[in-house]
This record gives C-alpha cells, sequence and structure tokens, in this order.
C-alpha cells in the first residue's frame, strides 16, 4: 500500500481527540473518520458528546450518525467502513485523521488485524442460550473451555461471551491466543497520544457528565428508548446510558445517576489509557500544552518523513502547563 499519510489522535475519554482533530485538519486539508464505536449511531449525542456540526468548523466528518439504535456493528464491519473512509480520504488526496478512544478499534484499523468469521446459527444458538440461562453461567462455559479468554470478559458482557464462544466452536481454537504483532497497513501511519494526569483527568470527567446531564441526556435516552434503544445489542451499552435508563426505570436518583455515570467513565478512561500505552508508536503529547497544534505537526511531519509512522521517543512524557482544548473525545 502506498505510503501515504494517515493520522490518528488517540488516548482517554475527554482528553480532547475531537478538538485537536479538527484542528490538525484544517492545517493539513483533512478530514476526519470517528473512531468511537457509540458515535456511529444516530440520536446517541449528549452522552457521547458527540461533537456537533459547529465545532466541526466545516470539516467532514466520516462515520457519525450512520446506524439506528437497534443495528449492530461489530469490531469487525467497523474496520471494513473505517478503512473504506480512509482509502477515499486518500484517493482524493486528502489527510485522514482518526479520532477514537478504543485501542482495540483503532489497532483493528491501522494494523494488519485479521478477524475469525461467523456462523448466523451457531451465533443464533448461543444468543438463545443467553436469553435462557443468564451471561453468568454462559461465562462459567466459557472459563471452562478457554480460561484465558474468560479472565478478559466480564461475565456481564454477554455478547462478548456469545462471541468467543462462537469463535472457539468454529475455528476449535481459543478465542484469544495473542494480540497481531504490530505492524501498519498504513505504511504512513502516525499515532498521537493526548497525555492527561488522572487527577485532572478525572476533574474533567466529572465535568463532562455534569454537562450531559445539563444539556438534556435524561431526555436524549427516553428519546432513544422510544426507538428501541433495548433492543439493540451494542448502543444501550454506551457510558452512561444504563445508568439514565435505571433513573427513568425509577431505580435511582438523579445524582446517584451522574455518579454512577462518573464512575464507570472513570474506569473506562483508565482501561483505555493502559491499552495505548501498551503500543510504543504512539507519541504522547501533553493534552494542555499551548503549543499543542503545533508540536503535533511536527510529530507528523517527522513520522512522514521517516515514512514509518509511530516515531517514538521524543519530548514524551507529562509536561503539562495551560491550554484551551475541551474536554471532548
Amino acid at each position: 500500500m502506498a505510503e501515504s499519510l494517515v493520522v490518528a489522535v488517540v488516548g482517554p475519554t475527554a482528553a480532547g481527540k475531537s478538538d485537536l482533530s479538527v484542528a490538525l485538519c484544517k492545517r493539513l486539508g483533512g478530514e476526519v473518520v470517528n473512531a468511537d464505536a457509540m458515535q456511529v449511531y444516530r440520536g446517541m449525542d449528549v452522552g457521547t458528546a458527540k461533537i456537533t456540526a459547529a465545532e466541526r468548523a466545516g470539516v467532514p466528518h466520516h462515520l457519525l450518525d450512520i446506524l439506528d439504535v437497534t443495528e449492530t456493528a461489530t469490531v469487525a464491519e467497523f474496520q471494513q467502513l473505517a478503512r473504506a473512509a480512509i482509502d477515499d480520504c486518500v484517493s482524493r488526496g486528502v489527510v485522514p485523521v482518526l479520532a477514537g478512544g478504543s485501542a482495540l478499534y483503532v489497532r483493528a484499523i491501522l494494523d494488519d488485524f485479521e478477524f475469525p468469521g461467523t456462523d448466523a446459527a451457531v451465533r443464533e444458538r448461543l444468543e438463545a442460550e443467553l436469553e435462557r440461562i443468564g451471561s453468568g453461567a454462559l461465562h462459567q462455559k466459557l472459563a471452562a473451555v478457554d480460561p484465558k479468554a474468560a479472565g478478559q470478559i466480564l461475565p456481564s458482557n454477554g455478547r462478548r461471551i456469545v462471541r468467543a464462544l462462537e469463535v472457539i466452536e468454529i475455528t476449535g481454537g481459543p478465542y484469544v491466543a495473542t494480540l497481531p504483532e504490530h505492524h501498519y497497513v498504513y505504511p504512513g501511519a502516525v499515532q498521537l497520544g493526548l497525555d492527561v494526569p488522572r487527577p485532572e483527568l478525572d476533574e474533567r470527567i466529572g465535568r463532562r457528565v455534569d454537562r450531559m446531564f445539563d444539556a438534556g441526556f435524561v431526555d436524549e435516552v427516553r428519546d432513544l428508548l422510544n426507538k428501541g434503544l433495548l433492543e439493540g445489542k451494542t448502543a444501550n451499552r454506551a457510558l452512561g446510558y444504563s445508568q439514565v435508563i435505571a433513573l427513568l426505570d425509577g431505580e435511582i436518583s438523579e445524582p446517584e445517576a451522574r455518579e454512577r455515570t462518573a464512575q464507570s467513565t472513570r474506569r473506562f478512561a483508565r482501561r483505555q489509557d493502559s491499552w495505548f500505552r501498551k503500543d510504543q508508536r504512539i507519541r504522547w503529547l501533553p493534552y494542555d500544552d499551548p503549543d499543542l497544534v503545533e508540536k503535533a505537526l511536527n510529530v507528523i511531519a517527522e513520522g512522514n518523513r521517516r515514512g514509518t509512522g509511530g516515531v517514538v521517543g521524543v519530548e514524551e512524557g507529562p509536561a503539562h502547563g495551560r491550554g484551551s482544548v475541551d474536554a471532548r473525545g
């Protein structure tokens, strides 16, 4: 594949990925390719902190609002959609800037990453079993045949348990052996990570959650419930949505819903950061550096000159000053 420049802006939620991505696109003549699995859903705007049309500042964004909440997109399907969007940008001489907080999704898009196939009959049988015995009991079955996979999947995550058992049955092997080597399918890829100290990230997440609820998050969830939110297998698992559903069902109060949403988001952000730190190709930049955009452009230029992307080891680590990047993305 030609060594066309492909930029990825990664990091934990609320680090400012969306804003930096737009700023880079305006300087590079680029377009944003969304790599957030939940922002593909129409109507999931407030709860996912989806960048608004005004905030996009005229920069085209791909893979936003392409599915109804009743539909499901697997990582493999998302990989195909994102690569098609990237290839479209490259064919037009436009720099694609991938923005997302899921290490698995970003790796699936950028790296030589293949997924086992599916079997509709096997999947249907396992989903029926999940409905009948529950995710906990099905997780025990997974632990019996693949303890390593069971250790990596929460007993409450029925969808992933079903997928693991499906792959094991189809392939005759374990669900998770090892992730593939770090090998870009886009040789000109450059990854930028936004580094936020944990205390500051926790505060930013708390402020974001408050803004979400103040901006009509509860009304958004109520509307989506009328559009089949509970019928889907993916959308209702987004951070905050289950907490608001519990609020609407009268199970918890709004202050409890806010606090539980903030807690779950902070836990998720820690997992995000841990996964991204495993990829040594990512260049980490302080999220609040007043010269963030210029430094990011310098890293991109350096990686593009080398033609390998993923430059490591220059100006890494925290060096936190004051900046203006919002707590989005």
